[in-house]
């Protein structure tokens, strides 16, 4: 037991430290390293429904695509509203949910192949709706994207800006780096409660 301790306690440093030692090399390596972890969390999502539930779900980006619109929506100019980012990120997953049971209520019963084929359908569905409702009324901006979105503000504190904590400055991406990584042992967590869980 003590070895798995230091063992996970060194890890843990690994971690920490992980952003200033790529740093040494270039920031550019940090922000990799960002888009990773978000790829890392989209995984850890994808093994709930494909690993623990067996469910073959080619669609799965497309909730990921309507809880990130919902995000950029509500948190810039497009519709004048500017919500923090812990009011929207329930929101977010609340619309990603409802779109899971609107997909899920007709294919329960549907496994292997099928469940593939109208899954990749959904993906392809949200993905082009998405790159089309910019007109009779303008709602996600087309393929051009939405634009302004306001930076995750943590107490106050947006993650866009350099922080300076005990005379250490850290960059935004450093912010974004440890937010990321925060979120990702979360889901950790999560999982692991849920595959031990009588669900």
């Amino acid at each position: 037991p003590k070895l798995v301790w230091a063992g996970v306690a060194l890890v843990a440093l690994a971690l920490l430290v992980l952003p200033f030692a790529l740093a040494q090399v270039g920031t550019t390596w940090v922000r990799i390293t960002n888009y990773a972890i978000l790829y890392v969390l989209l995984a850890l999502g994808l093994n709930i429904v494909v690993g623990f539930a067996g469910l073959l779900d080619l669609g799965y980006i497309a909730f990921y695509a309507v809880g990130a619109y919902v995000y950029a929506l509500l948190a810039s100019p497009q519709f004048g509203l500017h919500l923090p980012f812990w009011a929207i990120l329930p929101i977010g997953a609340l619309v990603a949910a409802f779109f899971g049971v609107l997909l899920g209520a007709p294919t329960l019963k549907l496994r292997g192949d099928y469940l593939a084929i109208v899954t990749l359908g959904f993906g392809e569905i949200v993905r082009i709706f998405i790159n089309n409702l910019n007109a009779p009324i303008n709602i996600t901006n087309g393929p051009q994207g939405i634009s302004q979105i306001d930076p995750v503000r943590i107490a106050g504190v947006p993650l866009s800006k350099p922080l300076e904590i005990f005379g250490l400055t850290l960059p935004s991406v450093y912010l974004y780096y440890y937010l990321f990584l925060g979120l990702t042992l979360l889901v950790v967590f999560v999982s692991i409660r849920l595959e031990d869980s009588r669900i």
